[in-house]
């Protein structure tokens, strides 16, 4: 009778360990489960700590149109504004004894573009087009920065052209 006992009392404990086993792992699977965040909790959270995303694009067009006007009142210094004639425009200033090589004052495309063509043609500057040239300094030079010294050359053309038409 007692082993009896024992053996059913061994079979009871290890049944209830599998029961416990599988009762943990289960526990595990709904806590796992009932801690993530729904699609929505996830974007109020971005909100929250990004803020909003049409007060952010509010802003960020507010500084692109600051920028914008500051980038057009640097146009007027300019001395040559090279075109591609309806997409590209950059503005180009050279003062050697301010700085080594030409620097891109301004520069824009289609509407931005535009603009400076206007500014330029109210102030007098030269408009050259080099459809290349310009593609090229848009993309390759940053407003307020030197041209890269690849383009040396084909800007001192424009330079020299832009010089020998005003002393004329």
């Amino acid at each position: 009778m007692g082993s009896v006992i024992l053996e059913l009392f061994a079979t009871i404990c290890v049944i209830l360990i599998i029961i416990g086993i599988i009762d943990k792992k289960y526990q595990d699977y709904e806590y796992n489960k009932s801690i993530k965040m729904s699609k929505q909790e996830v974007k109020e959270e971005m909100k929250n700590i990004e803020g909003d995303p049409k007060i952010k694009g509010r802003i960020r067009s507010f500084q692109m149109k600051i920028l914008q006007q500051r980038m057009l009142s640097k146009v007027p210094t300019a001395d040559v504004v090279v075109v591609n004639p309806t997409h590209y425009a950059v503005a180009l200033m050279y003062d050697p004894k301010k700085v080594p090589a030409p620097v891109v004052v301004a520069k824009g495309v289609d509407f931005v573009a535009f603009k400076i063509r206007e500014v330029a043609k109210n102030n007098n500057i030269p408009i050259v087009e080099n459809k290349p040239l310009a593609r090229s300094l848009y993309k390759l030079v940053e407003i307020d920065n030197i041209i890269p010294q690849e383009l040396y050359v084909a800007v001192a053309e424009i330079l020299q052209y832009v010089y020998t038409q005003k002393d004329k």
